[in-house]
């Protein structure tokens, strides 16, 4: 009972996702597990989707991947590795933190950062209080009253 209503609800999740009803597995529990790795996998070819939603060929092809790999007994790390060791950093949706993608975790927040720092301290030079003017020489003046009068 517990299984047809697992599959069932694999089934009924099925139009959301691209998952072709002959890539589903029989057993449920399997099934469930090769879901939720394919939601942790880039599609290579949409690039911000995972494999579970894209209807690309190369996501299918990674899909059932996946499930060759778990029907072979592969644990869900074992299966993410086998990708990962094949495609890179770029195939995870949460990239590990290493020196090649910290500037990908880390580059937003000094972004946000720089621009946070620029704006303080254009907000600081506005703030200062005006220098007060500097009065006119006599020939300042004068110069001034000529240019007046020309005008």
């Amino acid at each position: 009972m517990i299984r047809r209503l697992a599959l069932a609800l694999v089934l009924l999740a099925g139009p959301l996702a691209a998952l072709g009803p002959d890539e589903i597995l029989a057993d449920p529990a399997l099934e469930a597990r090769a879901r939720a790795l394919s939601r942790e996998l880039r599609c290579l070819v949409c690039q911000s989707e995972s494999i579970d939603d894209s209807n690309a060929d190369l996501a299918r092809d990674l899909r059932l991947l996946v499930r060759r790999r778990l029907l072979a007994g592969d644990s869900d790390a074992a299966v993410l590795a086998y990708i990962h060791e094949r495609y890179g950093d770029f195939v995870l949706m949460r990239p590990p933190v290493t020196d090649r993608t910290a500037l990908l975790w880390f580059g937003p927040f000094g972004l946000l950062a720089g621009v946070g720092g620029l704006l303080l301290i254009h907000a600081r030079r506005k703030t200062k209080t005006p220098v007060a003017p500097v009065p006119l020489t006599a020939a300042e003046r004068e110069q001034l009253r000529q240019l007046e009068k020309d005008a």
